[in-house]
């Protein structure tokens, strides 16, 4: 029998989560049985999506139970194996984040190369790459020529897709919380950086950066970034609508202003799950995404929290712009 922590949510948010809403509980963990395997886990992952998870109402993810260890990305070591096609000391990609022990059947973890750093599965390499890559390739229709506008683009899935779009050939211009983002962005090749923190008009600033009018926007934040984007929009521009983060603990949303717009500039606004398209585009990510890892086309920054017990701080801190690149924290 081994013990372990996880975290549970219990109690709902009506608007930020306080840590109170959370609770970290040692359970023990038995023998994995036959087909299964005991993974610790290393890394795992906190998401702004979770925030919608913590609400008792249908969405494209199912709620997190009450009172039960909560889900997300992680990756971990196989430490007993019952199952021939998983051997002890394997490196694993899981949605049993959360907790420091899990038992699963093996067909539910993925083995993954230790070629790579382990906690990049959890970004550069997994769901934050594959949206970025998938939000700006597809579901944005990177064409060329195109000038591209990128919100919260110093966090986990923005900083991919401003990388990626300069190895297009693209100018872009991104935004950012601060001078220590804004100098990373700029450090990796973005053409024109908005401190939104500094500015008291982000259209005007949106519209003096791109002069020329934007073709792309990839949407991270929503409320005034997306009315910037809409004022600043070339006709017939793109929009790969990915987040809100700006309105995620507000149960009426982030506002917008002049959404009319799209419709005189005929803007396509294009939502999207980026779990609905791994099928399709998950076999080229992986091919493009470890091509430009490999020849150091693309960089990444990471911010991390230290222990299970740190996890709701990180957690916290995506909504108050203290991270910069993936959020992660190290369990072991």
């Amino acid at each position: 029998m081994t013990q372990s922590r996880e975290v549970h949510l219990v109690n709902r948010p009506d608007a930020t989560p306080l840590p109170s809403d959370f609770q970290v509980v040692t359970v023990d963990v038995p023998a994995p049985g036959a087909g299964e395997v005991q993974v610790r886990n290393s890394w795992m992952s906190v998401d702004p999506y979770m925030r919608g998870r913590m609400r008792d109402v249908k969405s494209y993810s199912a709620p997190f139970t009450l009172n039960a260890a909560m889900t997300g990305g992680a990756v971990g070591e196989v430490v007993i194996s019952n199952d021939p096609t998983l051997q002890v000391g394997d490196l694993v990609q899981s949605m049993n984040g959360w907790r420091e022990v899990f038992n699963a059947p093996a067909a539910t973890v993925q083995k993954v190369s230790a070629t790579i750093p382990a906690q990049a599965y959890l970004g550069v390499a997994g769901m934050p790459g594959l949206t970025a890559y998938v939000g700006l390739l597809h579901m944005a229709s990177l064409k060329d020529g195109d000038v591209v506008f990128v919100s919260a683009a110093a966090g986990a899935v923005g900083q991919i897709v401003c990388q990626i779009a300069k190895l297009k050939g693209h100018k872009v211009i991104a935004s950012a919380g601060g001078p220590e983002k804004c100098a990373w962005l700029k450090s990796i090749g973005v053409d024109e950086v908005i401190d939104y923190r500094a500015e008291s008009n982000l259209t005007k600033a949106l519209l003096k950066a791109a002069p020329e009018g934007i073709d792309v926007y990839f949407e991270n934040v929503g409320g005034t970034h997306m009315d910037a984007a809409l004022a600043a929009a070339n006709p017939f521009a793109r929009f790969a609508l990915c987040g809100m983060i700006a309105g995620y603990n507000n149960p009426e949303g982030a506002s917008v202003n002049n959404l009319m717009m799209a419709v005189g500039k005929s803007i396509r606004l294009q939502g999207f799950i980026v779990s609905n398209h791994a099928a399709q585009y998950g076999a080229d990510f992986q091919r493009d995404m470890v091509g430009w890892i490999s020849s150091g086309q693309i960089k990444w920054n990471e911010t991390i929290e230290n222990g299970i017990e740190n996890a709701v701080t990180a957690f916290l801190k995506l909504f108050t712009g203290e991270n910069t690149g993936k959020m992660l924290v190290k369990l072991s």
